[in-house]
């Protein structure tokens, strides 16, 4: 099935869960990430029982220092 991370098309196989789908593109810890699915946030709690549906859109945002 296709899902969207950060709006760029990527292939998921059906079922996937969130946190497997996040894994793919490096994310293996919650820290520091926002996750939000169809413009809704994700719990890191829920990564992993959360499955994906074709045209599912996943946006990462990764907390960073500075000012």
């Amino acid at each position: 099935m296709r899902i969207f991370v950060n709006d760029e098309s990527r292939e998921a196989p059906e079922g996937c869960s969130l946190a497997a789908a996040l894994s793919t593109v490096g994310v293996q810890d919650a820290r520091g990430w926002a996750v939000a699915v169809n413009e809704e946030i994700v719990p890191a709690e829920s990564w992993e029982t959360l499955e994906l549906e074709t045209d599912d859109s996943v946006l990462l945002v990764q907390a960073t220092q500075g000012g």
